[in-house]
């Protein structure tokens, strides 16, 4: 199937729309549909995760929650809320919407998405377009016959900053999000990493980061107390641009607030001597970003004694990626841009490669903040 897609269909949508952001639209359309048509979904998902000729997928159990299979789609294609039903018949164990922010936004100016396909990359700007936290939270509680018991699927949140927003009042604005949506997931992302809102990366210094994840955290308890259920798993996306020294102090806060674990990480802004030319505005992905990713995993698991949960992503296009990260201790992956590259069934690919390899994964995070 990947043969067919990058020989043959790769090929003619790449040409048909060479900008990029209308082939992502189409793409979504599509899945929109398809997720209109609960038999096909469910059919797609008994093809993609319950074919009866493989072995069965063994889940694994990170931050209390059970997922089916080690690979997610990382937050930004489904920044709506749209198609997440289809998504998950995909073969992603876990998808994560978003990211949302609590005012609604257009995004930034377009065109904000380029392809360069000899490097398997991609460099976007989007700057978080979504229809604010409020709308998303009614549509995905209007898809409930995917809700919470009724799929085989982790659901994931990704919030951010709303651009309007100055940043000492993020905490506000957070919040606000994470209270509308929090009932909706299993599990909520604070995303402070993004290149494309100005000064978001500011959050991850040591103060910022402190106030910003203790107040998340203060209202995920107060959330879980009212509830009687438990606290929400609580994760932080954090940089590849940051050093080891700005990791460490990440780190500390992580620790101290008792966050669930980390996804390493969104796009850089750093740009490969090897692409004269490439746009200089906005987040590198795609397979350039994967050896800065990987390092990053690979400290933070060791910097905390393989006890921190870490999704490893960025730049996986192969399954040999994805054995990279575990090797050095992820406890799950994420795609995206990989996905552009290898096509619509990448995931599925992934999950029934590590269905028939029946030996141990091994990762970290089984005692952290636990």
């Amino acid at each position: 199937m990947d043969y067919f897609y990058e020989s043959l269909i790769r090929p003619i949508v790449f040409k048909l729309f060479r900008d990029a952001e209308k082939a992502h639209d189409q793409s979504l359309s599509a899945l929109k549909l398809l997720s209109r048509f609960r038999p096909a979904v469910s059919l797609m998902e008994h093809f993609n995760m319950k074919n009866g000729h493989l072995p069965p997928q063994r889940p694994i159990e990170v931050f209390g929650l059970k997922f089916p299979n080690v690979v997610g789609l990382a937050a930004g294609f489904d920044k709506q809320a749209r198609v997440w039903p289809a998504l998950g018949a995909l073969g992603f164990g876990h998808v994560e919407i978003g990211t949302v922010t609590q005012q609604p936004q257009p995004g930034n100016e377009k065109p904000r998405v380029f392809r360069y396909p000899q490097k398997e990359a991609v460099v976007n700007s989007f700057g978080f377009p979504n229809d604010g936290a409020d709308v998303v939270a009614e549509r995905i509680s209007k898809l409930a016959w995917r809700g919470k018991g009724k799929r085989d699927f982790v659901l994931g949140i990704n919030i951010g900053k709303s651009k309007v927003c100055p940043l000492d009042k993020a905490v506000e604005d957070y919040l606000a999000s994470f209270k509308k949506l929090a009932p909706l997931a299993d599990y909520m992302v604070v995303n402070i990493s993004s290149p494309n809102t100005p000064n978001l990366r500011e959050l991850h210094n040591h103060e910022q980061l402190y106030t910003l994840l203790s107040e998340l955290q203060h209202e995920n308890r107060a959330y879980a107390q009212k509830t009687g259920g438990k606290a929400l798993p609580l994760l932080l996306k954090i940089a590849p641009d940051l050093t080891f020294p700005q990791i460490d102090a990440v780190l500390e806060v992580v620790s101290d607030t008792k966050i669930s674990g980390l996804i390493a990480t969104n796009t850089t802004v750093t740009r490969p001597a090897d692409m004269p030319g490439v746009v200089t505005k906005g987040g590198l992905s795609g397979a350039p970003l994967f050896e800065k990713a990987l390092d990053i995993v690979r400290y933070i698991v060791r910097a905390t004694d393989y006890k921190l949960p870490v999704i490893g992503s960025g730049g996986i296009c192969s399954v040999e990626d994805v054995d990279r990260y575990l090797a050095v201790g992820a406890s799950l992956v994420q795609i995206y841009s990989g996905m552009i590259y290898r096509g619509p069934f990448f995931a599925s690919e992934i999950a029934k490669a590590y269905a028939w390899n029946q030996t141990d994964i091994p990762h970290a995070g089984q005692e952290w903040g636990r």
